[in-house]
């Protein structure tokens, strides 16, 4: 009878995420992603038999999971401001309040293999999409929608990277918070 795995996958993919994010997909060390897991070398590579790739790309999957939940209220909620504030709630929890860099800018900064770097613009584009789909549903036209949606990924995200320099996430906490008339004027 196989052992079962002593970390669960996703708490697993949460530690190897804390190392990407932190030294990227080049910087992150096959002895500190090991060291994160809290599993010899030999037990990550039984698990990642393809290496730091496939452990890349089992973050991002983790990643996606957790974004569509947390666009969830976005997409679904009738009355379309409180589904983004909702989901706004929401990601601003992913990011620890606005303290954490962004896992999918970290990993994709250098020497990351292409299908990395493609996943990663998968989730990002999955995301501004959602936001534009919203603004649709709001009122706005097809162009104006789209364009709100890549300024508020853009004003997110540079929040976050004002929050890793400065160790301020006030320009990210506004940003959450203007979300709605951001995406619906």
């Amino acid at each position: 009878m196989a052992r079962p795995p002593s970390v669960r996958d996703d708490d697993l993919s949460d530690r190897l995420a804390e190392v990407f994010r932190e030294a990227g997909y080049e910087g992150a060390s096959l002895g500190a992603l090991s060291e994160a897991a809290g599993l010899r070398r030999a037990s990550l590579y039984h698990r990642f038999p393809d290496g730091k790739v496939q452990m890349a790309e089992a973050v991002l999957e983790r990643v996606e999971r957790l974004f569509a939940h947390a666009l969830q209220p976005m997409r679904e909620d009738p009355d379309v401001r409180a589904g983004i504030t909702r989901s706004a709630r929401l990601i601003d929890g992913l990011y620890g309040g606005g303290l954490l860099s962004c896992v999918m800018d970290s990993m994709t900064l250098g020497g990351v293999p292409e299908t990395v770097r493609q996943r990663a613009a998968e989730i990002a584009e999955s995301w501004i999409s959602t936001m534009a789909d919203a603004a649709r549903r709001g009122g706005r036209s097809r162009s104006a929608a789209r364009t709100s949606a890549e300024d508020a990924f853009a004003l997110v995200e540079g929040g976050l990277v004002h929050g890793r320099l400065f160790g301020d996430s006030g320009p990210f906490q506004r940003a959450l918070t203007r979300l709605p008339d951001l995406l619906l004027g």
